[in-house]
């Protein structure tokens, strides 16, 4: 687990991130005790590091591959250990965000960067904890929690019209609480058709109960933006798209002897709106719609040296689009595992399945296993092995257009994972994490063509193997020197290497599953100016497969005072030209300036 935490202010980072549960649905363990490879991004990095959306946030997290489209999180997606976006599965508190159309929707988050407690990314096969979608891993973003009554305004604005504003508060009582924030930005972009808009509405509500608590949870993104060159062919300049995704969540938790219970209702809908010639739809648009509603339930049986979790998912997908038809899935997904502890607590053993039942896919039963061992107070070895596979979208599918053809012939995609590593926990001066990862896919899914003249199409790649090793490095200077406001705070570096071996026929050209990071290192330096004052340079080496290499340099300065907070970014500093997709070149350098205020 990497602990990539790049602002320190007064207090250990490390021994904070240790005592954070990790949010699963069922067992629920303090970050330390976990035996899996975590990344935390926690509120001090959020605040520190030069980014303004989850999206830009999660290149600080080593393993995790963010191609971007539209910028400041407009579209992204998130691949962890070259696995591709619809093999990502991304949580807001626990609820899956996993869109049934195309995983290109699944980072449609309704919440800003301000607001955003922590980052949790969990690398490797999640299948068995949260469902198929989380087939190399899974990104859970954890809302802010208001301890007191508050409200809070701020503003951004940069290069190429670059503005926001945002407000949120909390109303806190002794037995309920209300959180809401809303947002919104836009830019007119950094080359033609590149503008964007940006609307997020958000609230939570807790209600203490006289033997539970019940949480509410509703939320709403609208986000329009030119999408040149975003699909297809770099060519298709004049592209625009338009999103509106929503969101809404109740639950009640319980507690009664060993017994802890929760049960949830979900509702997700996602509208997406695409043009090809911006000024004139009707030559060729497509309109989608999808929504998902379920409910689960989650229960976890406690002993005096083991733990059960039980948990039982179903839910409903219905799909209306003018290029897709008419599409229905249901899925019912039961959970099961049970966490043991020997030798006074030193090794730890977890295995657990998944069984689903898919509508038109069938029954499948997914194992996995993890074990810990504490070789001494501060370095434990760590061990996990999960099956793990993903459906087709709708999109994979259904979808056809003149350059895109789907194939409704299309198997669920199936891998072996496997994983050992080494970490440090609660150390002063030197963390470290090493792991050595390979997953031996099949029946692999991938939109491929022989040459540029013929349509994409995906096709199941027979097999697809991906090995590598995933590494963290953390040095906190401000330990040596007893003074948490010395100069050089605190240095982070995290690489990452990934050999890619497809066992198929020539596939020709890959659009997505070829696309991996082969060496991605990030390192990031913290100082302090004072105590009030702090500076981050940060600096990232990628090197894809297909893409020529490059490397990014960004910095940050923050001023935090009592109720207000001010930070100026430089992004992309040495005007590097850049792609993270074969489709879109990034921007260059730019600067943003923001400002935050805490009236009460």
């Amino acid at each position: 687990m990497s602990i990539l935490s790049f602002g320190q202010e007064q207090d250990t980072t490390s021994i904070k991130l240790d005592e954070i549960i990790i949010a699963e649905n069922r067992i629920q363990l303090p970050y330390a005790e976990q035996s899996r490879s975590i990344s935390l991004l926690d509120r001090k990095l959020l605040n520190t590091a030069p980014v303004i959306s989850v999206a830009d946030a999660l290149r600080f997290a080593g393993g995790v591959d963010v191609r971007t489209r539209g910028v400041h999180g407009i579209q992204s997606d998130i691949g962890i250990r070259g696995g591709t976006f619809d093999q990502t599965l991304i949580l807001l508190n626990g609820i899956k965000m996993s869109d049934p159309q195309t995983g290109h929707h699944s980072m449609n988050i309704p919440l800003d960067l301000v607001n955003v407690e922590r980052v949790e990314v969990l690398k490797g096969p999640g299948a068995r904890t949260f469902g198929q979608n989380a087939f190399s891993g899974a990104v859970n973003i954890v809302s802010a929690r208001p301890k007191k009554s508050y409200l809070k305004i701020g503003a951004q604005a940069g290069d190429f019209a670059l503005w926001g504003a945002r407000a949120s508060g909390a109303i806190v009582s002794d037995n309920q609480s209300h959180f809401a924030a809303l947002s919104y930005d836009q830019s007119d972009g950094y080359k033609y058709n590149t503008d964007y808009t940006l609307f997020n509405g958000f609230y939570n509500g807790q209600f203490d109960l006289q033997k539970g608590v019940i949480s509410v949870l509703a939320g709403y993104t609208d986000r329009a933006f030119g999408a040149n060159g975003f699909y297809a062919s770099p060519e298709f300049t004049d592209q625009f798209e338009t999103i509106q995704t929503g969101l809404g969540a109740i639950s009640y938790k319980t507690n009664f002897n060993r017994v802890s219970l929760e049960t949830r209702a979900y509702y997700r809908q996602n509208d997406d709106e695409y043009i090809f010639v911006r000024s004139d739809p009707s030559i060729y648009q497509n309109n989608h719609l999808n929504q998902t509603i379920g409910i689960e339930a989650n229960s976890v049986i406690s002993f005096d040296k083991a733990y059960t979790g039980i948990g039982i998912d179903l839910n409903n997908v219905t799909l209306e689009s003018n290029n897709l038809g008419s599409r229905q899935r249901f899925v019912a997904t039961m959970f099961l595992e049970h966490r043991m502890e020997f030798f006074d607590r030193r090794f730890n053993l977890t295995p657990g399945i998944q069984l689903n039942q898919y509508s038109d896919f069938g029954f499948n039963l997914l194992p996995g296993l993890d074990m810990g061992y504490t070789l001494s107070d501060q370095v434990v070895l760590i061990s996990s092995l999960g099956y793990t596979y993903r459906v087709p979208t709708f999109t994979d599918l259904y979808y056809t257009d003149p350059v895109n053809v789907g194939n409704p012939d299309l198997r669920p995609e199936y891998a072996m994972n496997y994983e050992l590593g080494i970490k440090t926990r609660r150390t002063t001066f030197f963390g470290a994490e090493i792991s050595l990862f390979y997953r031996d896919g099949y029946d692999m899914i991938d939109w491929t063509r022989a040459s540029d003249q013929d349509p994409w199409q995906p096709v199941n790649v027979l097999n697809l193997d991906m090995a590598g090793v995933d590494s963290r490095f953390s040095f906190d200077f401000t330990s040596l020197t007893g003074n948490p406001t010395s100069l050089v705070n605190d240095l982070q570096i995290a690489y990452t290497f990934i050999e890619a071996t497809a066992k198929a026929p020539e596939t020709g050209l890959s659009r997505y599953a070829l696309e991996n990071l082969r060496h991605q290192l990030r390192a990031g330096l913290n100082l302090n100016y004072g105590a009030r004052i702090k500076h981050n340079i940060s600096y990232g080496y990628y090197d894809r497969v297909n893409l020529e290499d490059y490397a990014i340099v960004d910095s940050r300065i923050r001023y935090q005072g009592d109720r207000l907070a001010i930070f100026a970014d430089l992004t992309n500093i040495f005007d590097v030209r850049y792609q993270e997709t074969n489709l879109v070149v990034m921007p260059g350098r730019w600067f943003k300036l923001g400002v935050d205020w805490q009236l009460f």
